[in-house]
């Protein structure tokens, strides 16, 4: 299993663009989708984009594409259902189009209150979610629902783990190397006291 750090290289392009005005972390975001991605055997080819959004434009893509009212928390749009018109750029489908995931933060703070966790940790949640969808999971039938949800809690469990793995072992690389400039320099401080320390006197600073 590969850790968050290790993803970072992949050639896998996933681009985040935040309009929702709510203020998120973006690189955690970024994280857990490729790693949900690199687990799921997606190329690293494969390209991602993240869009968080307000309110009102949440709702209306909820209607237009669901035909239900009022926002919601979380929508992705695989490439060959999306609609052409907004990307007149982009090649109408192709293997390394992955699509589009689309966040509401401002909605998903209502959850996340709900579940007794952080905003980070809901948005973490919904676009592993996200992911899945584009993969072609869903959640209409209950057996449908088991599968994909077992999956999504799966899959933001190990990432929090390598996360929070790699998070300790980088502190623990900077506590050595704090440990070894503190030697250093108390060893430059020695030296300079009985005469072999550097003319510079750079070593007893």
């Amino acid at each position: 299993m590969t850790g968050p750090d290790a993803e970072q290289d992949t050639d896998m392009s996933i681009e985040i663009a935040n309009e929702s005005g709510v203020d998120v972390a973006e690189g955690p975001i970024v994280e857990v989708a490729r790693y949900a991605l690199d687990r799921m055997g997606v190329s690293p080819l494969a390209e991602l984009s993240i869009m968080l959004v307000e309110l009102e434009p949440m709702a209306e893509l909820h209607e237009r594409w669901l035909d239900e009212p009022g926002p919601t928390d979380v929508m992705s749009f695989p490439m060959d259902e999306y609609d052409s018109a907004r990307r007149p750029d982009a090649p109408s489908s192709g293997p390394a189009l992955l699509g589009d995931i689309v966040l509401c933060p401002a909605f998903a703070a209502d959850q996340a209150a709900a579940a007794g966790h952080t905003l980070d940790d809901e948005l973490h949640l919904l676009t592993v979610h996200g992911v899945l969808h584009l993969l072609g999971y869903d959640h209409a039938e209950p057996d449908e629902e088991r599968q994909m949800f077992g999956l999504q809690a799966e899959l933001l469990a190990e990432w929090r783990t390598a996360r929070a793995e790699a998070e300790r072992t980088a502190r623990e690389r900077a506590a050595a190397a704090a440990r070894s400039a503190r030697e250093r320099a108390k060893d430059d401080r020695l030296l300079g006291t009985v005469g072999l320390g550097d003319d510079s006197g750079s070593a007893s600073r």
